[in-house]
């Protein structure tokens, strides 16, 4: 299978623009996803369309509403900045990753047959909880607190880390990586859906004299539309594995290093070991991201996550 070939059934099967499309398998390549012994054809047959599900306007209005309901109570910080993020942006990214979590609940339900509970606490969006799946409920079983602590963390189509800051990966047993393709614009694109803009922000323009009935409807008209949203369910990191420190892979060029490839810890000084041990000149940079707000924790890049069946399979046995 060809790049050509990948971006049009990855576009028609999950109804994306081809630059979309493009940009997912961009991502899988530079994660690690793809390999010269991994091709286009097995990832996109074998590992990213079968863990694909899509949230409906059902599921998006109910992540978009509990998003709501601890905004107020919800730290308004990025992790390890001082950046402040308005309501409006807070409330968008606190309904991508409640997406993320309610897609890995649809693809436990679509592929495993298992229904489960979320449950959600006020907190920094960027901090993982023990644990954020509350109930779950197993054929021929009633509801209970799952047996082990699973940890959901969303990114977006073009992340291909998983990015466990501090102590947080010992306070969970599975750290599970979604992407989600709600990208700046989806919180806009439900309003215009439940049509906020015409009947209220565009009727009001008209109203106080700054819109004509012809420039409010073009305007509605360049506004993005709601379509359901698609999410990739990655893959997960099990915290009781055992990790090597200094686990990686780069590419050097003529002064600089980037690491493409982490699977473990993280520590202060690895980066400057990593320079050492590269006889590196110049700059330690990550693929994607340069660098990240700490330098202790744990950190994954996508191909280097469990995926396959008998390795969910060992997870849905213990779940």
């Amino acid at each position: 299978m060809e790049l050509n070939q990948a971006v049009k059934i990855i576009s028609e099967k999950l109804n994306l623009e081809e630059a979309e499309a493009v940009k997912i398998l961009e991502k899988a390549i530079a994660g690690g996803e793809i390999t010269k012994t991994f091709s286009f054809q097995k990832w996109v047959d074998e590992r990213f369309l079968p863990n694909c599900v899509s949230v409906d306007e059902d599921g998006y209005s109910r992540m978009c509403v509990d998003a709501l309901k601890i905004l107020s109570g919800t730290a308004a910080t990025d992790y390890g900045s001082s950046r402040q993020r308005d309501l409006g942006q807070l409330w968008a990214d606190m309904t991508r990753g409640y997406l993320g979590e309610l897609a890995f609940i649809l693809f436990l339900e679509q592929r495993w047959g298992i229904k489960a509970e979320l449950g959600h606490e006020a907190g920094a969006l960027e901090d993982f909880l023990p644990e954020d799946i509350k109930q779950i409920k197993k054929k021929g079983e009633q509801a209970r607190p799952p047996k082990i602590r699973l940890s959901i963390k969303t990114t977006k189509w073009n992340g291909i880390w998983l990015d466990i800051p501090g102590d947080q990966f010992n306070h969970s047993d599975v750290h599970v990586l979604v992407k989600v393709g709600a990208g700046r614009d989806h919180l806009f694109a439900f309003f215009k859906k439940l049509s906020v803009f015409k009947d209220k922000v565009l009727k009001r323009g008209q109203e106080v004299g700054v819109l004509t009935a012809d420039s409010a409807s073009a305007l509605f008209d360049k506004l993005p539309s709601f379509k359901p949203i698609p999410a990739y369910i990655c893959g997960f990191a099990l915290k009781d594995k055992k990790h090597t420190p200094l686990c990686y892979e780069g590419s050097k060029g003529r002064k600089n290093y980037t690491i493409c490839s982490w699977n473990g810890p993280i520590n202060p000084g690895d980066t400057d070991a990593v320079k050492k041990k590269e006889s590196v000149s110049g700059k330690i940079s990550f693929e994607g991201i340069g660098d990240f707000a700490h330098d202790k924790g744990y950190l994954f890049n996508t191909g280097n996550l469990l995926w396959q069946d008998k390795d969910w399979k060992t997870i849905i046995d213990k779940i």
